[in-house]
């Protein structure tokens, strides 16, 4: 299908550019940026007046619940949801049920993701099998069905043994490890340890539940070489610690969360359990060290953390409500938001959405290696057309994901999705 984007301001977070221009597209691909070919006749016209238009966002922290948790979000919902946000890649954690630990797991997620074409699916595989943190995964085997790096998901690794010998295999494969930084028995809190918590009679989890984690991880990588991905820091602390390791170095890269760049424990009001997230939120030091990572490159990349929860599991006590919100619908507006409140350019803000993210899982992402998170001619046509001028205001029950529990429910933020096209195909057009 041919498709001409006409009239938009053209941004590649990549470079930093923007400009007025045309893009053109056929076969899946970006024929031309700026002069179009006079004999080319496109099938549809997206016309993007007003309008900035940029590659499709890569979120490397989504939880599709499907297989396992279908009562909190099926496969074809959170994929409506991601192309509606603007996201045309999405990176899931293998917490489903079963796990993702064997190759014909992998092999059917992404079979069903492909057959609704929408967004691209990239799954990571378990580090361990069951995520039990016991006996390494097949991990040959899991990359050849399609797995892009391997992850214990929410469950801590106690066992240092194991976590240095799975550094040690993927660093010989040239596979990377995502991990969360979080000590297993200092992270079993509901909120962030402080005054708040405090008060409330809630249980903390101190920062240094992910400063050990950080220091622990940082001296195997020194040993193994490995390429490490820390999802979701939450603290000032871990910031620095980072900041030390890149300066060194090391072969990390890390993200933070939409959740944690804008809110702080005191958002969680009066027992509020849509605040209720791992991680949790931390004080306003932390979120302002965090915002200031993203902004000088020392954080790589923003995500939704996109997690589904239910009704059932919303609706108890604060402490014994499932964590998580949905957040895919969301994430290119707070990115906007974040821009608009820092004083930073929005090339910039797209490009912790984009361009790095993408840079993140590098390799992994075989043919769209050169051009995802980016527009280039010949690259691959993932691309969000959005009104930058435009405001919406968080209705949950307007979201198309399953799950609509969000800490930002009643929000009016910047940025409005117009047409998501993924692979050349319109996906998604307001």
């Amino acid at each position: 299908m041919k498709i001409l984007i006409k009239g938009g301001r053209v941004i590649d977070p990549a470079t930093q550019k923007s400009t007025m221009a045309d893009l053109a597209i056929a076969d899946g691909k970006i024929l031309a940026m700026g002069d179009v070919p006079d004999d080319f006749s496109p099938d549809s016209t997206i016309d993007a007046a007003g309008c900035v238009v940029m590659p499709g966002l890569v979120d490397l922290a989504v939880r599709l619940r499907e297989p396992g948790h279908e009562h909190e979000g099926m496969l074809a919902s959170e994929m409506a949801a991601a192309v509606a946000g603007g996201v045309t890649s999405v990176v899931c954690p293998p917490d489903t049920e079963p796990v993702l630990d064997e190759a014909g797991l992998v092999e059917m997620l992404r079979y069903r993701a492909e057959r609704l074409h929408q967004a691209r699916v990239f799954p990571l595989g378990a580090l361990t099998r069951g995520l039990k943190g016991e006996v390494l995964t097949e991990m040959l085997e899991l990359t050849e069905a399609g797995c892009v790096g391997f992850s214990q998901a929410e469950v801590p690794l106690a066992n240092t043994q194991v976590m240095q010998r799975a550094l040690q295999y993927a660093s010989t494969f040239g596979f990377s490890v995502w991990l969360r930084p979080q000590e297993l028995y200092l992270g079993k809190g509901v909120a962030a340890s402080g005054p708040l918590a405090t008060r409330m009679g809630l249980s903390g989890i101190p920062v240094a539940a992910e400063t050990i984690a950080l220091h622990t991880i940082f001296e195997l990588v020194r040993a193994t070489g490995a390429r490490v991905h820390l999802c979701r820091l939450s603290s000032a602390a871990g910031v620095a610690l980072v900041r030390q390791a890149k300066a060194e170095g090391l072969p990390v890269t890390c993200d933070v969360s939409i959740n944690s760049l804008h809110l702080t424990d005191v958002d969680i009001g009066y027992f509020d359990s849509r605040m209720r997230l791992n991680p949790p939120l931390r004080q306003q030091r932390d979120r302002d060290a965090l915002r200031a990572g993203l902004a000088d490159g020392c954080i790589d990349a923003l995500v939704s953390d996109h997690t589904p929860v239910g009704e059932d599991e919303k609706s108890l006590p604060f402490a014994e409500s499932e964590p998580g919100a949905t957040g895919l619908e969301l994430l290119l507006s707070l990115a906007c938001k974040w821009a608009k409140d820092s004083g930073i350019a929005l090339e910039r803000a797209l490009a912790v959405v984009t361009s790095q993210p993408a840079g993140v899982l590098g390799a992994a992402l075989g043919p769209l290696a050169q051009s995802s998170g980016r527009l280039m001619v010949g690259g691959v046509a993932d691309i969000c057309v959005f009104d930058p001028e435009a405001t919406w205001t968080v209705t949950p029950s307007a979201l198309r994901s399953q799950g609509q529990h969000t800490p930002f429910g009643g929000y009016e933020l910047p940025g409005q999705v117009r047409a998501t096209l993924v692979g050349g195909h319109l996906a998604y057009l307001a």
